[in-house]
Protein backbone atom coordinates (compact mmCIF):
# COMPACT_ATOMS: atom_id res chain seq x y z
CA UNK A 1 0.00 0.00 0.00
CA UNK A 2 1.71 3.21 -0.98
CA UNK A 3 2.01 6.40 1.22
CA UNK A 4 -1.18 7.98 0.09
CA UNK A 5 -3.10 5.06 0.67
CA UNK A 6 -2.07 4.19 3.98
CA UNK A 7 -5.15 4.29 6.60
CA UNK A 8 -5.82 7.26 8.52
CA UNK A 9 -4.65 6.87 12.59
CA UNK A 10 -6.36 8.63 14.77
CA UNK A 11 -3.67 10.16 17.89
CA UNK A 12 -6.11 9.45 21.12
CA UNK A 13 -3.02 11.27 23.09
CA UNK A 14 -4.16 14.37 22.18
CA UNK A 15 -7.65 13.83 22.80
CA UNK A 16 -7.13 12.78 26.65
CA UNK A 17 -10.20 11.49 28.39
CA UNK A 18 -11.49 14.02 31.51
CA UNK A 19 -10.56 11.42 33.89
CA UNK A 20 -6.96 9.13 33.60
CA UNK A 21 -7.86 5.63 32.87
CA UNK A 22 -8.74 3.52 35.84
CA UNK A 23 -8.93 6.48 38.04
CA UNK A 24 -10.74 5.42 41.51
CA UNK A 25 -14.01 7.84 41.60
CA UNK A 26 -14.71 6.95 45.01
CA UNK A 27 -11.75 8.08 46.24
CA UNK A 28 -11.26 10.74 44.17
CA UNK A 29 -14.86 11.90 44.85
CA UNK A 30 -14.15 11.96 48.64
CA UNK A 31 -10.73 13.49 48.38
CA UNK A 32 -12.95 16.69 46.73
CA UNK A 33 -15.69 16.39 49.03
CA UNK A 34 -13.45 16.94 52.21
CA UNK A 35 -11.70 19.63 50.58
CA UNK A 36 -14.74 21.14 49.61
CA UNK A 37 -16.27 21.00 53.28
CA UNK A 38 -13.01 22.90 54.27
CA UNK A 39 -12.15 25.69 51.84
CA UNK A 40 -15.98 26.37 50.31
CA UNK A 41 -16.84 28.31 53.88
CA UNK A 42 -13.06 29.96 53.42
CA UNK A 43 -13.73 31.35 49.75
CA UNK A 44 -17.39 31.83 50.50
CA UNK A 45 -15.74 34.79 53.12
CA UNK A 46 -13.18 35.81 50.60
CA UNK A 47 -15.54 36.42 48.07
CA UNK A 48 -17.43 38.87 50.23
CA UNK A 49 -15.15 40.73 52.12
CA UNK A 50 -11.31 40.64 50.66
CA UNK A 51 -11.85 39.30 47.02
CA UNK A 52 -14.28 42.18 46.50
CA UNK A 53 -12.02 45.13 46.93
CA UNK A 54 -9.84 46.23 43.47
CA UNK A 55 -6.59 46.00 45.64
CA UNK A 56 -7.51 41.72 46.30
CA UNK A 57 -9.52 40.78 43.10
CA UNK A 58 -7.26 38.78 41.38
CA UNK A 59 -7.73 36.33 44.35
CA UNK A 60 -9.98 34.19 42.29
CA UNK A 61 -8.06 34.61 38.85
CA UNK A 62 -5.49 32.91 40.65
CA UNK A 63 -7.66 30.05 42.29
CA UNK A 64 -8.65 29.45 38.72
CA UNK A 65 -5.70 29.01 37.00
CA UNK A 66 -4.29 27.04 40.00
CA UNK A 67 -6.73 24.70 39.51
CA UNK A 68 -6.56 24.55 36.02
CA UNK A 69 -2.89 23.78 36.42
CA UNK A 70 -3.34 20.80 38.68
CA UNK A 71 -6.19 19.89 35.94
CA UNK A 72 -3.34 20.10 33.32
CA UNK A 73 -1.07 17.18 35.55
CA UNK A 74 -3.66 14.55 35.93
CA UNK A 75 -2.45 12.37 33.56
CA UNK A 76 0.69 12.57 34.42
CA UNK A 77 0.32 12.02 37.91
CA UNK A 78 -2.28 8.92 37.51
CA UNK A 79 0.68 7.47 35.68
CA UNK A 80 3.54 7.63 38.39
CA UNK A 81 4.30 4.42 39.16
CA UNK A 82 6.12 5.48 42.50
CA UNK A 83 4.81 4.54 46.02
CA UNK A 84 3.65 7.49 47.96
CA UNK A 85 5.87 8.93 50.80
CA UNK A 86 3.20 7.64 53.97
CA UNK A 87 5.26 9.41 56.74
CA UNK A 88 6.36 12.68 54.61
CA UNK A 89 2.69 13.17 53.70
CA UNK A 90 1.50 12.76 57.40
CA UNK A 91 4.27 15.13 58.75
CA UNK A 92 2.71 17.92 56.00
CA UNK A 93 -0.73 16.97 56.26
CA UNK A 94 -1.42 17.58 60.29
CA UNK A 95 0.23 20.78 60.60
CA UNK A 96 -1.87 21.87 57.66
CA UNK A 97 -5.22 21.25 59.70
CA UNK A 98 -4.20 22.58 62.82
CA UNK A 99 -3.08 25.54 60.86
CA UNK A 100 -6.50 25.46 59.21
CA UNK A 101 -8.05 25.41 62.69
CA UNK A 102 -6.18 28.56 63.97
CA UNK A 103 -7.15 30.41 60.95
CA UNK A 104 -10.61 29.44 61.25
CA UNK A 105 -10.94 30.22 64.62
CA UNK A 106 -9.00 33.08 64.88
CA UNK A 107 -9.79 34.82 61.86
CA UNK A 108 -6.46 34.67 60.57
CA UNK A 109 -7.24 34.64 56.69
CA UNK A 110 -3.38 34.37 55.84
CA UNK A 111 -3.31 30.52 58.10
CA UNK A 112 -6.69 29.69 56.99
CA UNK A 113 -5.88 30.16 52.80
CA UNK A 114 -2.46 29.25 53.08
CA UNK A 115 -3.01 25.56 55.01
CA UNK A 116 -3.91 24.39 51.88
CA UNK A 117 -0.71 24.42 50.16
CA UNK A 118 0.52 22.68 52.95
CA UNK A 119 -2.45 20.29 52.79
CA UNK A 120 -1.75 19.58 49.48
CA UNK A 121 1.90 19.17 49.09
CA UNK A 122 0.69 16.21 52.12
CA UNK A 123 -1.68 14.45 49.92
CA UNK A 124 0.20 14.66 47.02
CA UNK A 125 2.93 13.08 49.13
CA UNK A 126 1.14 10.24 50.30
CA UNK A 127 -0.13 9.65 47.14
CA UNK A 128 1.90 10.32 44.89
CA UNK A 129 5.24 10.58 47.06
CA UNK A 130 8.33 13.39 45.91
CA UNK A 131 8.21 12.41 42.31
CA UNK A 132 4.33 13.61 42.01
CA UNK A 133 5.65 16.92 44.71
CA UNK A 134 8.49 17.78 41.97
CA UNK A 135 5.45 17.37 39.00
CA UNK A 136 3.25 19.97 40.49
CA UNK A 137 5.63 22.29 42.22
CA UNK A 138 4.32 25.12 40.14
CA UNK A 139 0.58 25.05 40.67
CA UNK A 140 1.60 24.58 44.25
CA UNK A 141 3.78 27.43 43.93
CA UNK A 142 1.61 29.83 42.22
CA UNK A 143 -1.32 29.15 44.91
CA UNK A 144 1.11 31.62 47.09
CA UNK A 145 0.11 34.59 45.03
CA UNK A 146 -4.02 33.83 46.05
CA UNK A 147 -2.81 34.45 49.82
CA UNK A 148 -3.77 37.85 50.92
CA UNK A 149 -1.12 39.74 52.47
CA UNK A 150 -0.36 41.33 55.63
CA UNK A 151 -2.31 44.61 55.98
CA UNK A 152 0.91 45.75 57.84
CA UNK A 153 3.33 44.97 54.80
CA UNK A 154 1.09 46.39 52.26
CA UNK A 155 0.59 49.58 54.17
CA UNK A 156 4.44 49.78 54.47
CA UNK A 157 5.20 48.98 51.42
CA UNK A 158 2.06 50.46 49.30
CA UNK A 159 3.05 54.26 50.87
CA UNK A 160 6.29 54.53 49.05
CA UNK A 161 5.07 53.20 45.86
CA UNK A 162 2.01 55.58 45.54
CA UNK A 163 4.39 58.62 46.41
CA UNK A 164 6.82 57.42 43.74
CA UNK A 165 4.30 56.72 41.00
CA UNK A 166 2.32 60.08 41.73
CA UNK A 167 6.09 61.57 41.61
CA UNK A 168 6.80 60.18 37.69
CA UNK A 169 2.88 60.69 36.81
CA UNK A 170 2.90 63.94 37.79
CA UNK A 171 6.62 64.86 36.20
CA UNK A 172 5.92 62.95 32.70
CA UNK A 173 2.44 64.95 32.31
CA UNK A 174 3.75 68.20 33.34
CA UNK A 175 6.64 67.99 30.71
CA UNK A 176 4.58 67.01 27.76
CA UNK A 177 1.96 70.17 29.04
CA UNK A 178 -0.64 69.36 31.05
CA UNK A 179 -1.23 71.63 34.11
CA UNK A 180 -0.12 69.23 37.02
CA UNK A 181 0.55 69.54 40.24
CA UNK A 182 1.05 67.32 43.25
CA UNK A 183 0.76 67.27 46.95
CA UNK A 184 1.88 64.05 48.24
CA UNK A 185 -0.38 61.23 46.57
CA UNK A 186 -2.91 64.23 45.00
CA UNK A 187 -2.72 65.02 41.92
CA UNK A 188 -4.63 68.33 40.49
CA UNK A 189 -5.30 68.82 36.83
CA UNK A 190 -7.17 71.41 35.92
CA UNK A 191 -10.12 72.23 38.27
CA UNK A 192 -9.95 68.39 39.61
CA UNK A 193 -7.72 66.99 42.03
CA UNK A 194 -6.98 62.58 42.26
CA UNK A 195 -6.08 60.37 44.99
CA UNK A 196 -3.94 57.72 44.05
CA UNK A 197 -5.36 54.89 44.74
CA UNK A 198 -3.59 51.72 46.85
CA UNK A 199 -5.35 49.61 43.90
CA UNK A 200 -3.50 52.26 41.08
CA UNK A 201 -0.03 51.87 42.22
CA UNK A 202 0.13 49.10 44.94
CA UNK A 203 1.87 46.54 46.52
CA UNK A 204 -1.17 44.32 44.99
CA UNK A 205 -0.88 45.32 41.79
CA UNK A 206 2.61 44.01 41.54
CA UNK A 207 2.32 41.09 43.03
CA UNK A 208 -0.41 40.44 40.66
CA UNK A 209 1.47 41.27 37.90
CA UNK A 210 4.64 38.77 38.83
CA UNK A 211 2.24 36.19 38.76
CA UNK A 212 1.37 36.75 35.75
CA UNK A 213 5.03 36.92 34.53
CA UNK A 214 5.95 33.23 36.01
CA UNK A 215 2.69 32.15 34.34
CA UNK A 216 4.23 33.21 31.21
CA UNK A 217 7.42 31.83 31.57
CA UNK A 218 5.47 28.42 32.96
CA UNK A 219 3.36 28.38 29.77
CA UNK A 220 6.33 29.15 27.58
CA UNK A 221 8.25 26.09 29.01
CA UNK A 222 11.46 27.91 29.49
CA UNK A 223 14.24 26.31 31.05
CA UNK A 224 17.09 28.51 30.81
CA UNK A 225 17.37 29.73 34.53
CA UNK A 226 19.12 33.38 33.59
CA UNK A 227 16.67 33.98 30.87
CA UNK A 228 13.93 32.91 33.64
CA UNK A 229 15.67 35.00 36.33
CA UNK A 230 16.28 38.16 34.38
CA UNK A 231 12.51 38.17 33.15
CA UNK A 232 11.30 37.71 37.38
CA UNK A 233 13.25 40.49 38.51
CA UNK A 234 12.98 43.14 35.38
CA UNK A 235 8.79 42.17 36.00
CA UNK A 236 9.06 44.73 38.56
CA UNK A 237 9.76 48.39 36.86
CA UNK A 238 7.24 46.48 34.59
CA UNK A 239 4.62 46.75 37.09
CA UNK A 240 5.72 50.27 38.16
CA UNK A 241 5.79 51.49 34.45
CA UNK A 242 2.61 49.84 33.30
CA UNK A 243 1.27 51.61 37.16
CA UNK A 244 2.51 55.09 35.78
CA UNK A 245 0.54 54.81 32.88
CA UNK A 246 -2.90 53.61 34.68
CA UNK A 247 -2.27 56.84 36.71
CA UNK A 248 -1.51 58.95 33.59
CA UNK A 249 -4.71 57.77 31.62
CA UNK A 250 -7.03 58.52 34.23
CA UNK A 251 -5.27 61.98 35.13
CA UNK A 252 -6.10 62.39 31.50
CA UNK A 253 -9.39 61.20 30.98
CA UNK A 254 -10.40 63.30 33.99
CA UNK A 255 -8.65 66.56 32.56
CA UNK A 256 -10.44 65.86 29.14
CA UNK A 257 -13.34 65.04 30.14
CA UNK A 258 -14.30 65.26 33.41
CA UNK A 259 -14.70 64.23 37.06
CA UNK A 260 -17.28 61.61 36.10
CA UNK A 261 -15.93 60.21 33.16
CA UNK A 262 -12.47 59.49 35.36
CA UNK A 263 -14.54 57.85 38.45
CA UNK A 264 -16.86 56.22 36.16
CA UNK A 265 -16.22 53.22 33.52
CA UNK A 266 -13.13 53.87 32.27
CA UNK A 267 -11.94 53.87 35.67
CA UNK A 268 -12.58 50.46 36.07
CA UNK A 269 -11.28 49.72 32.88
CA UNK A 270 -7.97 51.29 33.71
CA UNK A 271 -7.53 48.21 35.66
CA UNK A 272 -7.83 45.75 32.32
CA UNK A 273 -5.01 48.81 30.66
CA UNK A 274 -2.90 47.58 33.36
CA UNK A 275 -2.72 44.77 32.45
CA UNK A 276 -2.64 44.81 28.57
CA UNK A 277 -0.18 47.39 29.32
CA UNK A 278 2.32 45.35 31.53
CA UNK A 279 1.57 41.78 29.04
CA UNK A 280 2.66 44.21 26.31
CA UNK A 281 5.94 45.31 27.95
CA UNK A 282 6.45 42.08 29.00
CA UNK A 283 6.74 40.50 25.73
CA UNK A 284 8.93 43.09 24.21
CA UNK A 285 11.08 42.39 27.21
CA UNK A 286 10.79 38.45 26.56
CA UNK A 287 11.34 39.88 22.79
CA UNK A 288 15.19 41.46 24.09
CA UNK A 289 16.45 39.39 26.23
CA UNK A 290 15.80 36.29 23.32
CA UNK A 291 18.61 38.45 21.84
CA UNK A 292 20.95 37.63 24.89
CA UNK A 293 19.31 34.70 26.83
CA UNK A 294 18.80 31.68 25.41
CA UNK A 295 15.11 29.97 26.61
CA UNK A 296 16.31 26.89 27.25
CA UNK A 297 19.21 25.43 29.17
CA UNK A 298 20.31 22.59 26.84
CA UNK A 299 19.97 24.69 23.44
CA UNK A 300 21.33 28.17 22.80
CA UNK A 301 19.57 28.95 19.44
CA UNK A 302 15.80 29.02 21.95
CA UNK A 303 14.64 25.36 21.11
CA UNK A 304 14.30 22.46 23.56
CA UNK A 305 16.32 19.36 23.46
Amino acid sequence: MSASQRPLTVDHGSNKAWLPQGADLLALGALLLGLGLLYIPTYSDLSSTIWATDEQGHGPIILGVSIWLFFQKRHELAALNQPGDTGLGWLCILPAFLLYLLGRTQAVILFEVGSQILLLIGLLLLFRGRAGLRMCWFPLFFMIFMIPLPGALVATVTGPLKAIVSTVAESILYNIGYPVARTGVILSVGPYQLLVADACAGLNSMFTLEALGLLYMNLMKYTGAARNIALAVLIVPISFAANVIRVMILVLVTYHFGDEAGQGFVHGFAGMVLFMVALMLMLLTDKVLGLFLPAYASDTEGKPA
